[in-house]
């Protein structure tokens, strides 16, 4: 669904601290950090990963699949496009 690394480059695209994006997403800090302390694959519960990720589309970040629609090849992010 969503890496390490997706999680973290989207919180900062979307300019949210942990904190944040925990209090946005419903969850507790402690969920927040042990997600972005996965190695890969986000591991979780599967309703806190879709909490996340509905999140970060509300702030306007993308989430970019494996073979998602996208220019270049793998996984991503990008901000929404505002038109």
């Amino acid at each position: 669904m969503i890496t390490d690394t997706q999680m973290r480059a989207a919180r900062a695209l979307a300019g949210l601290d942990q904190k944040a994006l925990a209090e946005r997403a419903g969850l507790s800090l402690a969920t927040i950090q042990r997600m972005e302390s996965s190695n890969g694959q986000v591991r979780g519960v599967v309703e806190s990963l879709a909490k996340v990720v509905a999140a970060l589309e509300a702030a306007g970040v993308e989430i970019i699949g494996e073979y998602g629609r996208s220019e270049g090849q793998g996984r991503g992010v990008r901000l929404k496009s505002a038109s």
